[in-house]
């Protein structure tokens, strides 16, 4: 089942918003990572976030791909998305858990821990285009703004949030990015500033049953604000036999002969869905014959 993804502008022009109800995406990394609540929590943020990024890719082709790199207890999460509305993820260790942050809130700034966001954008050039950040609180949200503010150049307000039901599903999630455009001056800042004061918790105005559109309005109920479009987005994992097949093969000729001999099958398990892919001895010669090293 798809979310929903809108974006608008003001009619100045001067900036510009996305916001995306990403309650099915959460949901489904869940179910395929089996988390607990604080897992659910942070990879749900991280899709949330990597939905809206590829949302703003304009070239179809280009892969953007979200890596924190903490010490905390979850380990590496990542979440890869696209412009097309498809997004996949990934977390080390679904099963982590801490105490409630201060707050009563889960501790997703403690799971994550000290380190790095790195955010990729495959262009399918030689290189991609790799940018870094140190993580500034883990709670996501901070962290993709510091590296739209660093990496970018440009000043943007990220909230991202998931509300984990008593039962361990996903209750809400979603999340929004404001961004200033470079030309926007003082007064209009300033506005957006008084705006941005009164804003409660995106899982907050999810719950009280605000749809994108009135969300937006809400976050910028200082600006008349013009909807531009609201597109569909969903978790999807486009792993396939002949991927796998394919990573076999890249191993090379030796290591390929080494599996027939210590284990006469191989077993690949997606780290995105974890979907397994099983290849018998007769499989593994027909790709070790195909290996060019």
């Amino acid at each position: 089942m798809a979310d929903k993804l809108t974006k608008a502008v003001t009619k100045n022009g001067l900036i510009r918003i996305y916001a995306v109800n990403s309650k099915n995406i959460a949901e489904a990394a869940r179910k395929f990572h089996s988390t607990m609540p604080l897992g659910t929590a942070a990879l749900g943020r991280l899709l949330t976030g990597a939905v809206l990024m590829g949302n703003m890719q304009k070239d179809e082709d280009i892969s953007l791909t979200l890596q924190l790199h903490g010490d905390g207890p979850l380990g590496r999460v990542l979440a890869v998305a696209n412009s097309k509305g498809e997004v996949k993820g990934y977390i080390e260790h679904p099963l982590a858990d801490l105490p409630l942050n201060r707050f009563g809130k889960l501790d997703v700034g403690g799971g994550i821990g000290k380190g790095y966001l790195s955010v990729v954008k495959d262009m399918n050039m030689k290189e991609p285009y790799i940018g870094q950040v140190p993580i500034q609180t883990g709670e996501i949200g901070d962290d993709i703004a510091f590296y739209f503010a660093q990496s970018e150049q440009i000043a943007s307000l990220v909230a991202l949030g998931v509300l984990v039901d008593r039962d361990y599903s996903v209750k809400q999630a979603g999340g929004f990015i404001v961004q200033i455009m470079p030309d926007c001056d003082e007064f209009n800042l300033k506005k957006f500033e008084k705006s941005a004061e009164s804003i409660t918790s995106v899982t907050q105005m999810l719950e009280k049953g605000l749809s994108n559109e009135e969300l937006i309005r809400e976050v910028m109920k200082e600006f008349e604000v013009e909807i531009l479009e609201e597109t569909d987005v969903y978790y999807h994992c486009d792993c396939s036999d002949d991927r796998m097949q394919r990573a076999i093969i890249s191993l090379g000729k030796k290591e390929i002969q080494d599996i027939i001999d210590e284990q006469g099958e191989a077993e690949i398990v997606c780290q995105f869905c974890n979907k397994a892919y099983t290849y018998g001895e007769e499989s593994l010669e027909e790709m070790r014959d195909k290996a060019n090293r």
